[in-house]
Order: C-alpha cells, then sequence, then structure tokens
C-alpha cells in the first residue's frame, strides 16, 4: 500500500451489481436511489455518477441536493425530508428538485408560495411508521387542494415508508400496505412504498416506485443475514496498514485502562486505524481484523488512531495491509458484536479516511 492513511476503497462495479439486483427483484418499478448521508457514507457524488440507470436519486436535504446539482448531476432529484423554510421553494424550482411533502404545515407553505414553475410533489403519507407524513384522514382535503394548486406538476406521486420491512414474521408491514391502500381510495398517480428490506421481502409492496438505499451498498438490512445471502456485494473495503510490530510478554497489560492482558507472550501489530477514523470504539477485546487474508482478533482498546491486534506468530510486518471490513469480513458481523447497525458504522467514516474508487 502507497498510503498508510486508513482508506475506504469504493467499488463501483460492485454497485453497479446491487442496483442490477434491485432490477431483478422489482422488474417492473422504476428506482429511486437513495444517497443520503453521504450515499451511507461511500461518497454522494460518485456514487450519483455510477448510478447512472437510476430513474431518480434520493437525498434527505436541500444542501445534498445541492451538491449534487453542483457536481453536473443532471438526473431528477428528490428531497425526501422535503423543505424546512418557504424561502428554500425558489431554490428548488431554480435547482429543478422535486419534493416529499410529509406535513400539513408544508402543504400550506406550497400552497401560498409564488412560483416560477410548477414543483414534482410525492406526498407522504403515514401508514404506522408515526415519523413523517400526512395523517390518513387529512388526505383527501390535503391531495385535492395540492392537485389543483398551480404550484404543483401532476398527478402527484404518493408514498410511505415501513417501520419493520427487515421483519419477516412482524405483521405490520402488510398492515401498513392496507393501510395505505385504504387511505387512497384509487388516487390518481404513482406509488412508492419499498425501501431495501421491502424490496427483498414483500413484492406486493413494490408498486411504480422502489427506494433501495442499504442493499445498494452491498449491506442486508435484516438483522441476522448479510449481503452475500441476497446476491449482494460489498461495496466499500474499509482498509489500512501494520504501523509496528511488537513482542509482549505473558501479563503484559495492553493498551488504555490495561483491558486486556497476555496470556502467554505473544506479538502485537498496531494498525493506523481509531475512533478518530470512525471506526467503532466498541471493537476493543470484541472484534477481527484480516490480514493477509487470517483473521487476528483486536486486543485492549479501540484508541483515537490506533488499535493493536493479536498475531501470534503470524508472519506481519509492517506495512502489511490490514482490512477492517469488506468482502471477507462483512461489516454486518462488527455491527452485532458491537451492538449497533451497519448504517451507523458505514456513515461514520470521517474525513480522515481516503475514499478511493474503483470501477
Amino acid at each position: 500500500m502507497h498510503s498508510r492513511r486508513p482508506q475506504a476503497i469504493i467499488d463501483l462495479n460492485a454497485l453497479s451489481h446491487n442496483y442490477q439486483q434491485v432490477k431483478q427483484l422489482a422488474p417492473d418499478s422504476k428506482v429511486l436511489a437513495v444517497l443520503k448521508a453521504n450515499a451511507y457514507g461511500h461518497g454522494m457524488l460518485a456514487v450519483a455518477q455510477a448510478l447512472k440507470h437510476a430513474d431518480a436519486l434520493g437525498v434527505a436535504r436541500i444542501d445534498e441536493a445541492l451538491a449534487l446539482r453542483a457536481g453536473g448531476i443532471t438526473k431528477p432529484i428528490v428531497l425526501l425530508e422535503g423543505f424546512f423554510h418557504a424561502d428554500e421553494l425558489q431554490q428548488v424550482v431554480a435547482s429543478n428538485l422535486q419534493l416529499v411533502i410529509h406535513h400539513r404545515e408544508q402543504a400550506e407553505a406550497l400552497l401560498a408560495a409564488v412560483l416560477d414553475a410548477p414543483v414534482r410533489v410525492w406526498l407522504k403519507i403515514d401508514s404506522g411508521m408515526h415519523r413523517l407524513g400526512i395523517y390518513p384522514h387529512e388526505f383527501a382535503g390535503l391531495h385535492q387542494r395540492l392537485q389543483q394548486s398551480p404550484n404543483v406538476q401532476g398527478p402527484m406521486r404518493l408514498m410511505t415508508h415501513f417501520a419493520s420491512s427487515d421483519e419477516l414474521q412482524n405483521p405490520a408491514t402488510l398492515k401498513q400496505l392496507q393501510l395505505f391502500q385504504q387511505t387512497l381510495q384509487g388516487a390518481p398517480g404513482e406509488l412508492s412504498l419499498a425501501n431495501s428490506g421491502a424490496v427483498l421481502n414483500w413484492p406486493q409492496s413494490h408498486a411504480d416506485w422502489v427506494r433501495p438505499g442499504l442493499m445498494l451498498y452491498g449491506v442486508s438490512p435484516m438483522a441476522e443475514l448479510y449481503g452475500a445471502d441476497h446476491q449482494l456485494q460489498p461495496v466499500m473495503t474499509l482498509c489500512s496498514s501494520v504501523i509496528a510490530v511488537r513482542d509482549v510478554s505473558a501479563g503484559d497489560a495492553v493498551g488504555y485502562g490495561g483491558s486486556w492482558i497476555a496470556a502467554h507472550n505473544t506479538r502485537l501489530a498496531v494498525v493506523a486505524m481509531g475512533y478518530g477514523d470512525g471506526y467503532p470504539r466498541g471493537a476493543g477485546n470484541n472484534a477481527d481484523v484480516l490480514i493477509n487474508g487470517k483473521r487476528h482478533p483486536i486486543v485492549g482498546r479501540v484508541s483515537m488512531d490506533m488499535i493493536t491486534v493479536d498475531i501470534g506468530t503470524a508472519p506481519v510486518v509492517v506495512g502489511d495491509k490490514v482490512i477492517l471490513w469488506g468482502a471477507d469480513l462483512p461489516v454486518e458481523e462488527l455491527a452485532r458484536r458491537v451492538d449497533t447497525i451497519p448504517y451507523e458504522l458505514l456513515c461514520n467514516i470521517t474525513s480522515r479516511v481516503q475514499f478511493s474508487y474503483i470501477s
């Protein structure tokens, strides 16, 4: 490795493969590819450029959308949280963005605005997640007023979001699907319900548009499974290198607080990776890394810039590449060991990590 810095290697071929998996699972649906939070930590602009076949891109907030436009992305972009202030609407029109409307105040602000051109609207209904979305009893009235407004490019798209689509045994998804359909009562417009979990598990929810996020990056949304179980390929490999190899004797305590004590004489590799790079502190004494294709346990606490790994007699030398997660060490496994979800690990990568893209 040229760089001693931690690196995130982003495999754009894997991204394309995962996109094709979405298309195989939902062949009759258009794809709104979700790129919020810097494309789940993978680098929003590069991911947007690579997803040439996606029908539209979804981001959470207007600053994310403007960064994509500034980077030359011309594809339709949907603001999944809509707009926060009425003065953002001019920018929405100027940058040709699409809006999710998810509560009455937003709808009223859009209806009252004076715009240079109408906006494409996705009207979101709360079918049971109780986070965002207009209430079912408000739907008919708001839908009618928006449809009639010169500010809305018709017909609107209608959407909802599932709370538990990653749980196959949970009846909540079918209940939400039913409430959504009852609420619409045949209102015109394309429909969108399915996130990654629903793309994989609930084909009856695929409708006109699917909204895959996590699965595009090769990671399973289901607690017990891995991306490979769905024929997905991990897009990110997080790696670094060995910066020192040291002998420790039986009884030596390693790292802050001496939380690990060598049971016998052994050797440690010190790796340039820590919580300052976004690697979880909970991995100390609790996770493995791969060096030269072999697993070795992390011993002692994770520091800001370094971890220590018990390599025993393995032929590890300074400069050897260390994989923190990737194809042979899934991020889902690390997430389980540190009691979090893969989303958080991917989103936590800091700006100290160098990104490189391969295609």
